[in-house]
């Protein structure tokens, strides 16, 4: 095997040593990997150089959110495809899509502009004409015209082109690999192929392991993090794990400006929790070889002087798997440090620095009869990302039988001199372990009522009177798959007004119904004479829509959490001091 050591090139500079089809605002953030191939399987199991394409999704930035079918380029005619799983992107996958065939016909476009080598073959992938190819001008416009274009008209087509690189969107690239596996055609992106290895409990990776789980995914991977995916920093020249390649390979991404300053956000990292919370801390198990029933794996977390045993973990060879613990945080804000360790296979991590975070603290201040905001101008609800299903999986190991006689053959002498051979052999098991992945998914459906106050006496369902104060009521539901000991349900919301810019303040509610489903209301306001729990509308604002923003999260799964975004409004028309008369009693 020859491994190639793909050249790192980072600076958006580097782009305009390029011709001037390339163009500087474009970031292609791709590198690869791979390496030699070995022989297939001849007219059975094989993948021939060249074969190969990419899938592209056009994704909106502010949400990584898929907004146009995938398309898939080669340079090939590849009319004779029957095996595929339709038009999914790794982004379908990770919201919750399954892998299922198709009987649709396979459909490709060959660009006029011939893509370069996708797929490492003995050093004939260049990650540098890679890049450039998909920061082409040429090439994004005619992604544009494939993509958001409504015809071929060329003004449409440059509207499309206008409307692509303006910032609000990036590119999502993933390989494809066009196989032979059992004597039939298939197309398949390295997560399809993970996934599809999965469902075949190892069958796969058995007979194409160097495409499958080497030189397809290996094509692509992240710089730094993108597409809430993170950066790829292991092996470039070996296999890799099912899990692995849906987490972490088999993509590129490629965007139209810089990135934008993050905004102000309560969830800053991975391991960030906030206090007094049911969490869950995963870490992945990798074996390079089996860890069977015979002799399992144990994975021990220590936290806060507690120490937590998993146990009876078994992997097959090469794979990996997600290994959880859920606890319970401290009330006040601290770092807890996090130990683990295994006594087989290697973690993706041994020490962590957990944050338990407070985030009741920035309440807003109390509105006055004297304030005033005559510049005021809405700004549009924030988009922030969103994480509604998660997935992982247990593997487990049954012993599969298989007696084969083994022969012992013994002279025999008889009394009356004559001799003969007799079999004293045995029955000796052979066998071996069959292997499942089981799956487990969560999916989080989140809701939020924005109402007027019940102390606001004029109010008519959702119209109100600004300088009176509105209620919110958000429910969250965890359901899929996944027994109740994986996951917890939904423990945090967070608040944020328009009379702020959706910043700067906002109100942490309060968990009133734990376990799931669950609700959250906001606390009790201090300043409300009834001890209601409400946020006063300023007095000032103007008439028109109010609408409240809630980040709704602490959802935990083994995979990460569960995060809706969302917002409901009630309409202003008047103020309070509309509701006041001051003048002399009426004569009776």
């Amino acid at each position: 095997m020859k491994r190639i050591i793909s050249v790192l090139l980072c600076l958006l500079l580097f782009f305009s040593a390029f011709p001037t089809c390339v163009f500087a605002e474009v970031d292609g953030n791709i590198d690869n990997g791979g390496g030699g191939m070995g022989d297939g399987e001849a007219g059975k199991n094989f993948w021939n150089p060249g074969q190969d394409g990419v899938r592209i999704t056009v994704v909106r930035a502010s949400d990584n959110e898929p907004i146009t079918t995938p398309i898939d380029l080669t340079n090939k005619n590849e009319d004779n495809i029957k095996g595929h799983f339709g038009k999914k992107s790794k982004l379908h996958y990770k919201h919750g899509a399954s892998l299922v065939g198709t009987a649709v016909t396979y459909t490709y476009y060959v660009p006029k502009k011939g893509l370069p080598t996708i797929i490492e073959d003995n050093g004939v992938a260049n990650i540098d004409e890679i890049r450039s190819y998909f920061t082409d001008k040429l090439v994004v416009r005619y992604i544009a015209q494939l993509t958001i274009a409504k015809s071929d008209d060329p003004t449409d087509i440059n509207n499309a082109y206008k409307v692509l690189k303006n910032g609000n969107y990036k590119l999502l690239i993933e390989p494809i690999a066009y196989i032979t596996f059992g004597g039939q055609r298939y197309a398949m992106t390295a997560t399809e192929a993970a996934l599809y290895d999965q469902k075949l409990s190892g069958g796969l990776r058995a007979k194409m392991k160097d495409l499958s789980h080497k030189n397809l995914p290996l094509a692509m991977f992240l710089r730094k993090a993108d597409l809430g995916y993170p950066a790829y920093t292991g092996s470039r020249a070996s296999a890799q794990s099912n899990n692995t390649i849906i987490s972490s390979l088999g993509l590129g991404a490629v965007k139209f400006s810089e990135d934008d300053p993050e905004p102000e956000d309560p969830i800053t990292a991975n391991y960030t929790y906030r206090v007094n919370t049911d969490v869950v801390t995963s870490v992945q198990l990798n074996c390079g070889s089996e860890i069977n029933p015979d002799s399992p794996a144990k994975v021990t977390f220590r936290i806060n002087g507690s120490t937590y045993n998993v146990t009876n973990i078994v992997i097959p060879e090469d794979e990996s798997q997600l290994v959880w613990v859920k606890w319970h945080t401290p009330s006040t804000p601290q770092t807890v440090n996090i130990s683990v360790s295994s006594n087989k296979g290697s973690l993706s991590a041994t020490s962590i620095a957990a944050k338990v975070e407070n985030l009741d603290t920035h309440e807003p201040p109390n509105p006055t009869a004297k304030d005033r905001n005559d510049g005021f101008i809405a700004t549009s609800v924030p988009n922030k990302p969103e994480y509604l299903s998660r997935s992982w999986g247990v593997w487990s190991a049954r012993w599969h039988e298989y007696l084969v006689w083994h022969e012992h053959w013994v002279k025999r002498h008889h009394a009356d001199g004559s001799v003969d051979w007799v079999d004293k052999g045995k029955w000796k098991d052979e066998g071996w372990w069959d292997w499942t992945f089981k799956k487990y998914t969560a999916s989080l459906t989140a809701k939020m009522s924005l109402m007027p106050d019940d102390k606001a006496p004029t109010a008519s369902g959702k119209v109100m009177k600004s300088g009176y104060g509105v209620k919110v009521s958000v429910t969250g539901d965890v359901d899929g798959s996944a027994p109740n000991s994986h996951i917890t349900g939904l423990q945090t919301a967070v608040a944020y007004f328009p009379e702020f810019k959706y910043k700067s303040y906002w109100r942490l509610l309060d968990l009133t119904r734990s376990g799931n489903p669950s609700t959250l209301q906001f606390k009790t306001n201090k300043y409300s004479t009834y001890n209601r729990r409400v946020h006063f509308t300023p007095l000032w604002y103007p008439d028109g829509k109010y609408e409240v923003s809630v980040y709704a999260f602490d959802a935990w799964t083994p995979a990460g959490m569960l995060v809706a975004n969302l917002s409901d409004y009630v309409t202003i028309k008047g103020n309070v001091y509309d509701d006041w008369h001051v003048g002399p009693k009426p004569v009776e």
